[in-house]
């Protein structure tokens, strides 16, 4: 069983479980014949439903569901139950297929479908069971689902409450006296907004310092995960306007030397405003600026907010700690500032929204912040991407890259990521081959012949979303290409799209840091490869040396 819910009395419990079991598949498996149809051998979800209490259902009623089941709600009332679907189980539809269905647990059938045209966030079910509020994208184009909508259970049809804000919804919950509690983000920073049950606004409640995440309610009490600059997620209370801490997880941090954050907007090459969290070094920043990391989050529909910006896979606070600036922007393309800001990317890979990772550094060279010949980029997916474009197409703009999880080759990756049509409907939107040429121009690999920024290049190896032939394409164009350039390819042995295991995590910050140590804060691009086994070197796993 993968979830279940109860209804509100008690009486009945909703079960979502997994396909049962293809014996005969089974016994292929065990003799050898394991071959697979690549997408082509889906196992649905099932749901079940039974009675509970003195009289036990000895055998739960099946609920027919539409499609593939990946999460389901159930009302108040217990009568009827909001299931999310998409026609299989693969990614792919998940981004661009998938629907709330209407159920009447009382039949067991769909009583209708809320025709949402994109993807599809979060649902909650308002407390009298007629309104569904739903996080969904505006249009098929969209590339995100950051606008909150309004539904009508009794006839599916929906409404927009902040559609074309420059903002981003996040999270949202009904709470017990009908209003809706939402989270949302401008920006760099967030807010508690409340909305009456006709929709209209009840009140605002920015998070100050407090990045909100997500909001649950529980009769009259309201709780927010939130982080801050100097805390990761914790739990608060909010009650008359204001957020109350009930957690503290790591009370060290309050002995740690922090680099000052704030965020920063500086003023892209063709006038627009663009947006960026800003870490200083700890302590002060030397006279002719720091050495500077530009840290470049995937998507690109995300976002960076002023909080908590430190984790495996980005440098933080912890270069901060040891002299560097690090600076997050939220380039063209980046959610947080409405769906027209969200869609500016599209058709223009590696165009305006590189551009504007570029004119980032260049602000900040002209403040006094960075040193402008030892700036880096780092980051991953999309953030990859960019980075792979800053050591080949902008290479002279940086001393070091550390390209994670990133696409090299736009015509390549087509062929083998697992979301094809979510890349065509909200980034390229167009296809391969009505332009050969440009997909090979906005490619890395194509721009190889300008590489001499020294690239540390890391992967999982069994990555679904951008294949490690990614990597592979470029890292062995460099080394054929240009021998002198400093390249290192890592593979990640059982790991995706990203870092999941604890030993691959800290194994990734080290290699990180040793590559920017090496390249970025020298300033010396032709330096030696650095040790190959960090953590070996240093001493933090095994007891031999590191030549065992």
């Amino acid at each position: 069983m993968s979830s279940y819910a109860w209804s509100p009395d008690g009486s009945m419990i909703h079960m979502l479980t997994a396909a049962a079991e293809d014996t005969a598949r089974t016994a292929q498996d065990k003799a050898g014949f394991n071959a697979v149809v690549y997408e082509e051998e889906a196992r649905l979800n099932r749901m079940f439903s039974a009675r509970v209490g003195e009289k036990i259902d000895a055998e739960p009623r099946a609920v027919t569901i539409p499609g593939y089941v990946s999460a389901f709600h159930v009302a108040p009332d217990g009568r009827m139950a909001v299931v999310e679907s998409a026609p299989t189980p693969l990614v792919d539809d998940s981004y661009t297929a998938k629907r709330a269905h209407i159920i009447d647990l009382t039949t067991g059938r769909v009583a209708r479908v809320v025709e949402t045209p994109g993807k599809l966030g979060d649902i909650e079910i308002s407390p009298d069971g007629r309104q569904l509020a739903m996080i969904a994208a505006v249009d098929a184009n969209d590339p995100a689902d950051t606008t909150l909508h309004l539904v009508d259970v009794a006839t599916g049809q929906f409404r927009p409450l902040n559609a074309g804000a420059p903002e981003a919804a996040v999270d949202a919950e009904w709470l017990a006296d009908g209003r809706l509690a939402a989270v949302i983000h401008k920006g760099a920073q967030s807010s508690l907004r409340l909305y009456n049950n006709d929709g209209s606004v009840a009140g605002e409640y920015p998070g100050g310092e407090l990045i909100l995440t997500s909001v649950e309610a529980n009769g009259d009490t309201v709780a927010v995960q939130a982080n801050a600059p100097r805390h990761p997620t914790e739990l608060f209370t909010w009650a008359d306007g204001g957020f109350t801490r009930w957690t503290t997880h790591n009370p060290w941090l309050a002995d740690i030397d922090f680099g000052n954050q704030r965020t920063l907007t500086y003023t892209a090459r063709d006038g627009q405003a663009i947006e960026g969290v800003l870490i200083e070094p700890v302590g002060r920043i030397p006279r002719g600026g720091a050495p500077l990391i530009l840290n470049v989050h995937g998507g690109p529909e995300a976002h960076e907010s002023n909080g908590w910006q430190t984790a495996y896979s980005k440098p933080g606070q912890v270069a901060a700690g040891q002299g560097y600036a690090v600076f997050l922007p939220n380039y063209r393309g980046s959610t947080g500032y409405g769906t027209a800001f969200s869609k500016e990317h599209q058709k223009d890979a590696a165009g305006k929204e590189f551009d504007d990772i570029v004119d980032a550094k260049r602000a900040l060279v002209a403040e006094g912040i960075a040193d402008g010949d030892r700036t880096g980029i780092t980051g991953g997916s999309y953030g990859g991407y960019a980075s792979g474009w800053g050591a080949t197409y902008y290479s002279d703009e940086y001393a070091a890259s550390v390209m994670f999880v990133g696409i090299s080759n736009v015509i390549s990756k087509f062929g083998t990521t697992d979301i094809p049509t979510e890349e065509y409907l909200v980034h390229a939107r167009d296809y391969i081959w009505d332009d050969w040429m440009d997909s090979l121009a906005r490619s890395p690999i194509y721009h190889v012949d300008k590489a001499n920024t020294p690239l540390l290049i890391m992967h999982g190896a069994e990555d679904p979303r951008v294949a490690p032939s990614q990597s592979y394409e470029l890292y062995r164009s460099i080394k054929v290409r240009k021998p002198d350039v400093p390249v290192r390819l890592v593979l990640y042995p059982g790991e995706g799209h990203g870092n999941s295991r604890a030993a691959a995590r800290y194994d990734y910050n080290l290699r990180m840091m040793q590559w920017f140590d090496t390249y970025l804060k020298t300033g010396d691009r032709g330096a030696e490869l650095p040790d190959p086994r960090p953590m070996l070197a240093e001493g933090t796993v095994g007891t031999g040396s590191s030549d065992d």
